[in-house]
């Protein structure tokens, strides 16, 4: 009775385990994917200035702009482009 008791125990607790494992890994798998998109954005703002700069057009790298990039991505540098060319 101890011994199935004490195998049941060890079950038990390993689906724990992977059950929190797989509850902790999605969690990271977004927050990679922010950091992924932040850098991306911050690249792409930091090449439109570079090339805006002597144009007179640049977007200032700041926490909103840099939030923009980091949840839309690419596609939310063309929103701020397209922001700051109609404002």
């Amino acid at each position: 009775m101890d011994r199935a008791l004490l195998i049941l125990a060890w079950i038990v607790g390993v689906l724990v385990i992977i059950a929190f494992g797989k509850a902790m890994l999605l969690p990271l798998k977004v927050i990679v994917k922010l950091l992924i998109n932040a850098v991306i954005g911050g690249i792409a703002i930091l090449l439109i200035n570079l090339i805006g700069g002597p144009l007179g057009f640049s977007i200032p790298l700041n926490f909103i702009t840099a939030l923009i990039a980091g949840i839309l991505g690419l596609p939310g540098i063309i929103l701020v482009v397209i922001l700051k060319y109609l404002l």
